[in-house]
């Protein structure tokens, strides 16, 4: 058990305050939705009817509840692992051996990874096969689950590897300047991710196609030939054999940049919806929101590792969390650490800027389009399909929501049709 200083105490109530206003905005959330969602809104009542509300509503508490819960338990279980002493003593066992920073370093971290892993994987199994399923949204199967974190724990390893052994040999050998290196070297492995994601990371998890519906295709190329894009960089991902959720998303750098749509995206939306769909990810092409996102980590990381070379030298950091030495790998999990305790105060900012970029491409698809009913159409569709809440509380997104919410989203294109 470590000690319970004055530091930890200031520690212990900034963890505390973030998993007491989640469960408020949670609490208020579900509360709201009961309350208004079994009225269908006015603006959805020519594609969800009350049976579909109902289930929107059932879905988003259960998910809501499910949320709250796993976060108490994987909470609860951090602050075990912090208070028990379990970090020093995984510590001494390392050092037992002197294995160099290295391979000391791959170790700690590995160990406290499988651990908080293999804690979570119960709650990510209820999730799937029990939630999803209930609502008739799970395919996956057990094997394709296993073998996903499988998959997952290879790529997370091999990247979180190669980039923890990057930044412990700049802090032995980089000088007082480390933390400025180590920063290009982050931003070196952003860019690359960037570029090798579409084309070498994702297609190890799904198949990608290019569009097979000719009309279809006839149309994607007309509209990507007036967004002033090429048409290669459209495809169809198999996330059917997973999920019934329907979706898209554009990612990628350069050459390897992508427009993806779910099949199940194909087989529920028409044409038209289906390019005004297309039309919103081009606009998130066109606005370059994958250059200004990184733009936005860049600035924030640079600060980061700035600070973060400061505490690694401060002796209260390791004290606090009992350990009688400072080890420059404990010394980045215990950043971490401090980061997960207070990081909650910058997501409304960065909620915040995604929404406006979601509405710069609803901008761009209107104007592209020259009309908004297509949009329109494909949102409520995918509102329908997906059981997404139409009531969330206005605090709540706020704080959370990558996109506007739905009825404002619709509004918004409402009011630039009829200009």
């Amino acid at each position: 058990m470590i000690p319970i200083t004055p530091p930890f105490i200031v520690y212990f109530a900034l963890f505390l305050a973030g998993i007491c206003l989640e469960v408020v905005l949670t609490r208020m959330n579900i509360r709201h939705l009961k309350e208004h969602g079994h009225t269908v809104p006015e603006t959805f009542k020519d594609a969800i009817d009350h049976e579909k509300s109902c289930k929107i509503t059932d879905y988003t508490v259960e998910k809501q509840k499910f949320h709250v819960f796993t976060m108490l338990m994987n909470s609860a279980f951090f602050l075990f692992i912090i208070l028990s002493g379990f970090l020093p003593w995984v510590l001494g066992l390392v050092e037992v051996r002197d294995h160099g920073l290295l391979i000391s370093g791959m170790i700690f971290f590995s160990a406290l990874a499988l651990v908080l892993s293999l804690f979570s994987l119960p709650f990510n199994y209820y999730e799937t096969f029990v939630i999803e399923q209930r609502h008739g949204f799970n395919t996956s199967t057990l094997r394709i689950w296993v073998t996903d974190i499988l998959k997952g724990v290879v790529v997370g390893s091999l990247v979180g590897g190669i980039l923890l052994v990057s930044i412990l040999l700049l802090i032995r050998h980089g000088g007082g300047l480390w933390w400025l290196w180590a920063w290009f070297v982050f931003l070196a492995f952003q860019l690359l991710l960037l570029i090798i994601y579409p084309t070498v990371i994702a297609p190890w998890f799904n198949r990608f196609f290019p569009l097979e519906d000719e009309a279809l295709e006839t149309k994607v190329k007309t509209i990507m030939h007036q967004g002033g894009l090429s048409v290669d960089g459209v495809f169809t991902m198999d996330a059917g054999k997973r999920s019934r959720h329907s979706n898209a998303y554009f990612t990628g750098l350069g050459k390897t940049k992508r427009i993806v749509l779910f099949d199940t995206l194909l087989t529920s939306h028409s044409h038209e919806e289906i390019v005004a769909i297309l039309a919103h990810e081009i606009g998130h092409w066109k606005k370059r929101h994958v250059f200004k996102n990184l733009l936005f980590v860049s600035l924030v990381s640079f600060v980061g590792f700035y600070l973060t070379s400061r505490l690694l030298k401060w002796p209260v950091l390791y004290q606090t969390f009992g350990f009688d030495h400072g080890v420059s790998y404990v010394g980045l999990f215990l950043v971490g650490a401090l980061w997960d305790a207070v990081g909650w105060v910058f997501t409304p900012l960065g909620s915040a800027i995604s929404r406006r970029f979601e509405r710069e491409a609803d901008a761009y698809a209107a104007a592209l389009l020259k009309r908004t009913a297509d949009l329109i159409s494909a949102l409520k569709r995918l509102a329908s399909d997906n059981l997404s809440n139409l009531y969330p509380h206005p605090v709540y997104a706020w704080f959370h929501y990558s996109h506007p919410p739905l009825s404002e989203r619709i509004q918004y294109l409402e009011t630039m049709g009829r200009r």
